[in-house]
């Protein structure tokens, strides 16, 4: 599982999820994507699924790119704790998500659109936030589209 080798702080406040991922929200590397469609916090253990559901799907055929990481520790308590006494231990870390950013993305000679499709499904079901396929020729017509749309405006 993904987990940072060293910290400089090792709690963490929860924060907040606000806007849409300006960072990382387009395809980089592969020709097909997951693209989150809602904010929330994906553990490390739900990355490893849905990556080792992805691999399995295509047979270790293609390149699967992870495009987060979890750095963000979550703290617990111990049950049945009274109140007070500090924030509890680290237990695990997870990586924020928020609207727009992309999770996964997969490409290669032998990687079609169907099969993508497929391990991209089985990887969605692993994860706590609601995704969207993309293809990357497509995503860059979107990204045209909305940028002659805002020239137009101004």
């Amino acid at each position: 599982m993904l987990s940072p080798r060293r910290v400089k702080f090792r709690k963490q406040q929860r924060g907040r999820m606000r806007g849409i991922a300006t960072r990382g929200n387009t395809i980089a590397f592969g020709t097909f994507a997951l693209q989150a469609q809602e904010c929330g916090w994906i553990t490390s253990r739900q990355i490893e699924a849905s990556r080792r559901a992805m691999t399995r799907y295509t047979k270790r055929g293609g390149k699967i790119w992870i495009r987060i990481f979890p750095d963000k520790p979550v703290t617990m308590r111990a049950a049945e704790t009274r109140m007070g006494s500090g924030k509890g231990n680290p237990e695990f870390w997870v990586a924020v998500i928020k609207p727009g950013r992309i999770l996964f993305e997969i490409g290669g000679p032998e990687i079609t659109e169907e099969l993508a499709k497929e391990a991209m499904r089985l990887a969605q079901y692993k994860l706590p936030v609601k995704t969207k396929f993309l293809v990357k020729e497509e995503q860059e017509a979107a990204v045209e589209a909305t940028a002659q749309t805002a020239a137009v405006e101004s």
